[in-house]
């Protein structure tokens, strides 16, 4: 076997590892940690990665670091010779911090906010991997021309250790996490995302997002929804056959409909303020994409056959993202 299509093949079925290696202009690769203590009064999100673009900053590596209880955010930059990452695994060095789907150790001693320390995670839910749907994207992940590919490390986890975070202690054990990845070309024209682990029910995790994905010099509204609970992941995605039954999006809430031959999922998500962060175009890192740690999702799962409730939560401290000409989602 050709070796560049073996490492091409093994990185497919791994999306949680590094995919710049021997890559140009444009790329961008990031991976995305979200940390809520146990008291659930401290939301992180912590944004490792690279961009290869040529406009704004130019080639560099990058960890971004959001306060969601504050609204504040931080892009630390640093040179492409500081990132180092491993081949065979997920672990990635930039700087002094590293990150692995076990653990993240943060020195950044720098910036709006500044971080040292620790923390691991264990009991680690991965969406499902098989050589015909290699992750959350399906059978579309092993389409090489995609703008943007996505994975889902982690559904739900727990945390234990402690940052300190611009000289205040913030002590994360008991608290629940949740790891994705992008990386690509850049980030869709617009889409919505929305994800949350937090509901009364343990071992419950929501991940769901819609977006217009360019296809053969046209385009489509493709959407990923996951529902984990207790074991079982309910699938609702275009490449399962599913359909958006309803969409709506207003500045306060998005309302969605997603359902399949089996099940229908609606969720009822309720928008809080929003901060801008750093997000990639074919040009620079200089994309804003307003997020919110802070969002509520109110879940029901049916039923088709007998519209029976089979879940009916609310999901707390909820990621959302609503960026671009959304009417085009709508539409």
């Amino acid at each position: 076997m050709n070796q560049r299509f073996f490492k091409s093949w093994m990185l497919g079925l791994h999306p949680e590892r590094y995919h710049g290696a021997g890559k140009h202009a444009p790329f961008f690769e990031g991976w995305y940690f979200k940390i809520i203590d146990a008291a659930e009064q401290q939301r992180y999100a912590i944004i490792p990665g690279i961009s290869l673009a040529e406009k704004g900053i130019g080639p560099h590596a990058f960890v971004q670091l959001f306060d969601g209880d504050r609204g504040e955010a931080s892009y630390s930059v640093y040179p492409l010779s500081d990132l180092w990452a491993a081949d065979d695994a997920f672990s990635l060095r930039i700087g002094r911090n590293h990150f692995t789907r076990e653990s993240i150790t943060l020195d950044i001693p720098e910036g709006p906010l500044t971080a040292q320390g620790e923390l691991h995670f264990s009991g680690r839910v991965g969406w499902p991997i098989t050589l015909a749907s290699p992750g959350i994207m399906g059978w579309y992940a092993w389409v090489p021309f995609m703008e943007c590919y996505h994975g889902v490390l982690s559904l739900d986890h727990a945390i234990e250790g402690t940052l300190v975070i611009n000289d205040m202690p913030h002590d994360f054990t008991g608290g629940r996490g949740y790891i994705e990845k992008d990386w690509g070309k850049a980030f869709p024209s617009a889409w919505v995302w929305q994800q949350s682990n937090h509901f009364d029910e343990a071992c419950v995790s929501l991940t769901a997002s819609i977006a217009m994905i360019p296809w053969l010099r046209q385009s489509f509204r493709g959407f990923i929804v996951g529902l984990w609970r207790g074991g079982t992941l309910y699938r609702f995605a275009t490449y399962t056959g599913a359909i958006t039954e309803q969409l709506e999006i207003t500045a306060n809430h998005v309302h969605w409909i997603v359902s399949d031959r089996l099940y229908r999922l609606e969720m009822r998500a309720h928008r809080t303020q929003a901060t801008d962060l750093r997000g990639p175009t074919v040009k620079d890192m200089e994309k804003r994409v307003p997020e919110t740690l802070t969002g509520m999702i109110e879940v029901r799962l049916t039923a088709r056959i007998n519209g029976a409730i089979i879940f009916e939560g609310l999901g707390r401290n909820a990621g959302m993202e609503a960026v671009g000409a959304l009417d085009v989602l709508m539409a």
